[in-house]
């Protein structure tokens, strides 16, 4: 659908793709699922996490028995929050490209 769109279209298409792979019906995941979804494709970007506070206040959320689901929104915004925390971050901000 985005082949002509910009790097930063295609890497949201690419994490609506993925969202919607794990979701169910309602267009929602479970804290568990949203959680072996972190652990499965995520898993560079939270990598040497466990130890700070604020990620493991995250997983523990995702930890808890709740009926309650994540929806879209909510998913980008853990992926948001996880990214700023994470040390591949400061990796990334040292790579420049050239275009």
């Amino acid at each position: 659908a985005l082949r002509k769109g910009s790097d930063l279209e295609k890497a949201f298409a690419t994490a609506a793709l993925v969202y919607n792979n794990y979701a169910d019906p309602e267009s929602k995941l479970s804290k568990a699922e949203t959680k072996s979804l972190l652990q499965s494709q995520f898993w560079h970007f939270i990598q040497g996490q466990e130890n700070k506070p604020k990620y493991q206040e995250i997983i523990s959320s995702l930890d808890e028995e709740s009926e309650n689901k994540i929806n879209f929104e909510d998913f980008m915004i853990l992926l948001v929050s996880l990214t700023l925390m994470s040390d591949l971050l400061q990796e990334i901000k040292k790579v420049k490209t050239t275009k």
